[in-house]
């Protein structure tokens, strides 16, 4: 049987915290070597807040594969269109944001993975595969098997349903957004507000009652990583290429000038 190598899963299944980066600015395929040499075990490709196009994604998502990094990429809400090209050109793993219900992550399910789990079209030649030609049934199993489903939990509404979200099967990841969960419960910004904490204590719950992995992202201050990893956070998503650049160059110029 064919198998697929997702370093991002391969964290999660050995217990281990998955730790992802933003690639809002990038747009050259050695973001990809770069981040895996800094550590990361997956890169989230931003296609919702960004202008990248398709075909850029897709580029730094076969480079990814071959660097040993996994490649997921965000795609605006319920644009399924988008998200089976880009998984086609060789993503492993979708980031859907905002989904509030259990019955739009059936849907982004059903979008994503191959028949019986979904009902995805089967593509020709698969980068997964190098472009060999492989059983068909053996393709789409393993494929299925390794696809990373994650879904965002961003109100008050979807930590209500993290329950019956984490009860969908194919769902991988519930992955906290906290900038728009904070914002939609009218506290933006405070990441250790305890309406956010309490929140995050129900999604994880959720996750571990139904054998799911609970993911953070937008809360970036150490306190905060702390405080959700030590609650059993195990995906997370830990600042971005933009953001990183400007810590360190903003350190190096006052370095600079701190000489004179």
């Amino acid at each position: 049987m064919k198998t697929i190598v997702n370093p991002a899963r391969a964290r999660l299944e050995a217990g281990d915290v998955s730790v992802g980066i933003g690639v809002r600015q990038a747009r050259t395929v050695d973001i990809a070597k770069a981040m895996k040499t800094c550590g990361y075990d997956w890169l989230f490709i931003d296609l919702e807040h960004n202008s990248m196009s398709i075909d850029t994604a897709v580029q730094i998502s076969v480079a990814a594969q071959d660097a040993g990094i996994t490649p997921l990429v965000r795609v605006p809400w319920m644009e399924h269109w988008i998200a089976t090209r880009v998984l086609d050109g060789g993503a492993l793993g979708i980031v859907m944001p905002h989904v509030d219900t259990a019955e739009q992550a059936r849907e982004v399910v059903s979008r994503l993975k191959y028949p019986p789990q979904g009902h995805r079209s089967v593509a020709g030649a698969m980068v997964p595969f190098d472009f060999e030609r492989v059983n068909p049934a053996e393709a789409t199993a393993a494929i299925n098997a390794t696809t990373l489903v994650t879904v965002m939990i961003e109100t008050p509404q979807a930590v209500e349903n993290a329950d019956a979200i984490a009860a969908v099967e194919g769902v991988d990841v519930l992955l906290i957004g906290s900038s728009d969960l904070s914002a939609e419960m009218g506290i933006p910004g405070q990441f250790g507000h305890e309406r956010i904490v309490a929140a995050y204590e129900t999604v994880i719950a959720a996750c571990e009652k139904h054998n799911k992995w609970s993911g953070m992202g937008g809360a970036y201050a150490e306190e905060d990583l702390r405080r959700y990893i030590g609650m059993g956070v195990r995906m997370v998503l830990a600042g971005s290429d933009l953001t990183l650049m400007m810590q360190a160059a903003a350190q190096t110029t006052a370095l600079v000038r701190g000489c004179v």
